[in-house]
């Protein structure tokens, strides 16, 4: 795994590829970018089929250890690895220890385990039981374990820094066994950087956890609803400035377009993309504008379609920075009876399945009548405006256009907010 930097915007924002990724080396994934979230290896309400009907999806493909614990004797028994057990093919398959769209109970970590969620309950995790798993789903890469209960906000600095010091102990011990495991050859390791909201610890963990042999780095602990942007940013930049340029910077639990834009230009490379099955299972569809080449034409529509949708999105919610499950000012509630006998895609221009076949009058109706179809079109349309968003993310990095960018998120955000003060 090697990340190639071709521009380094604004003293923090880096655009290039990550590559040599997978065992063979033959994938690689652009910066800024997202993985494809998974749950068991599969996207919700996606098969496989339906999945690549969607282009540019990355080649990165995330799965649980939430989602995959309570599975590990059938592991196990087969032996040649997740991958190939659910199917995937031309992929890599990269396992994190927490399902980002799924918030988890505290208070279960000890100084030697830390806790998943799966369906059946609890699931306590030793590092020799952590590394079995690992062993047993042979993924291209994983993040180490790592004791992440300090994103509340009463979390005290003495919690912060046990919660510290066990992560570096578990990558040490994690490091020491993924070398003596053969079936996890040419696998790589993210060393995770904790520190709550404590700016001293979060610059004790990230320098500590860069003299590791890492291949790169995952920031958790700032996830959506953990602290406000401005502390967010505040943290990320301070702990970039101790990480090694040429490794790559994981994000985890962000994933709303604004505070993306603001942890990337903090030096972020990649996120998580689970924010388009959150927003799939409110029932809603993303409609946030990030188009930085209109022409004319289209943007006096785009301007006159803006306008309806933020009237829209101000009565149907609002984000909060204490829940996740609350609905954004980045997409529309298809559950409300206005959208009965409204004949428009959901987007107007997007490619999608969804947005060219059907408009969202029948998307309204597949969901009041509670049609498992409302998921399908949905979560087809929002994964594709999401990727989407990262693609322009890019473009906007190569030429100089991050300032449009940003105007055109934030303006989605001012829209509703304003109106409501």
């Amino acid at each position: 795994m090697k990340l190639k930097l071709s521009r380094v915007v604004q003293g923090g924002s880096r655009l290039g590829v990550l590559k040599g990724l997978g065992k063979s080396g033959q994938h690689s994934l652009d910066v800024p970018g997202c993985l494809l979230y998974s749950r068991c290896g599969t996207v919700p309400h996606l098969t496989q089929d339906t999945l690549h009907t969607l282009s540019n999806l990355p080649s990165v493909t995330q799965v649980t250890l939430s989602t995959i614990a309570e599975h590990q004797e059938v592991l196990e028994a087969f032996k040649d690895g997740f991958k190939k057990f659910a199917g995937l093919h031309d992929t890599v398959l990269y396992c994190s220890l927490h399902d980002p769209a799924t918030p988890c109970p505290t208070g279960h970590t000890t100084n030697k385990t830390v806790s998943v969620w799966g369906s059946g309950g609890r699931i306590e995790l030793t590092v020799v039981k952590f590394m079995a798993l690992q062993r047993a789903m042979q993924p291209d890469w994983y993040q180490s374990m790592a004791d992440g209960e300090t994103w509340q906000n009463s979390t005290s600095r003495k919690r912060v820094r046990k919660s510290v010091d066990r992560t570096l102990a578990h990558l040490d011990e994690c490091l020491l066994m993924h070398h003596k495991t053969k079936e996890l050859e040419g696998v790589e390791v993210f060393g995770v950087v904790e520190g709550g909201d404590i700016l001293e610890e979060r610059v004790r963990s990230a320098k500590e956890t860069a003299k590791r042999p890492v291949a790169g780095f995952c920031l958790d602990g700032l996830q959506t609803g953990s602290m406000d942007q401005a502390l967010r940013t505040q943290l990320i930049t301070a702990v970039t400035k101790e990480l090694p340029e040429h490794k790559p910077r994981l994000l985890q639990g962000v994933g709303r377009p604004d505070e993306v834009l603001a942890c990337m230009e903090a030096g972020v490379d990649l996120f998580e993309s689970f924010f388009p099955f959150q927003v799939t299972e409110r029932g809603c569809a993303l409609c946030f504008s990030f188009d930085i080449n209109p022409n004319p034409e289209s943007a006096v529509l785009e301007q006159n379609e803006e306008t309806d949708t933020t009237g829209e999105t101000q009565e149907n919610g609002d984000a909060s920075l204490c829940d996740q499950t609350q609905m954004t000012s980045f997409e529309i509630n298809l559950k409300d009876k206005r959208y009965q006998d409204d004949f428009r895609p959901l987007v107007a221009g997007c490619g999608c399945y969804c947005c060219r076949n059907h408009k969202r009058a029948y998307l309204h109706h597949l969901l009041v009548t509670n049609e498992l179809l409302a998921g399908v079109l949905l979560m087809i349309h929002n994964t594709a405006h999401y990727h989407g968003f990262f693609g322009a993310l890019r473009e906007a990095l190569a030429t100089d256009k991050v300032d449009l960018l940003k105007r055109r998120i934030l303006s989605e955000r001012r829209g509703q907010t304003g109106t409501k003060e």
